[in-house]
């Protein structure tokens, strides 16, 4: 069974940094033909897409983490990070990674706040 396992979330002042890193273990098969996600949820609002990065290296965002957030994958060590710079209030949501759209880890809290 696969499972993901995020870390890296916490509380961070509006202009501050966090890096979230998501780890799968189990079998996965072929991790390098699958796309990474990375969607939040803030309270009260629909999970949205942030970013997304596919087996060949190709990186998405939101509009509004563009120039702001970075995604990035490791397929050897089976992970996938979002460095996320600039942070703003809006920011504040749980944070999810998916692999593939099908499983899903379960959530770490950002919150930007001064």
């Amino acid at each position: 069974q696969v499972q993901l396992v995020e870390s890296g979330g916490g509380l961070v002042q509006p202009g501050g940094s966090l890096r979230l890193s998501c780890a799968a273990s189990g079998s996965i098969g072929n991790i390098y033909f699958v796309n990474w996600y990375w969607y939040r949820q803030a309270p009260g609002k629909q999970r949205e897409l942030v970013a997304t990065i596919t087996s060949g290296g190709s990186a998405n965002y939101a509009d509004s983490v563009k120039d702001r957030f970075t995604i990035s994958r490791d397929n050897a060590k089976k992970t996938v990070s979002l460095q996320m710079n600039s942070l703003k209030p809006e920011d504040t949501a749980v944070y999810y990674c998916s692999l593939g759209r099908a499983i899903w880890g379960q959530g770490t809290q950002v919150t930007v706040s001064s």
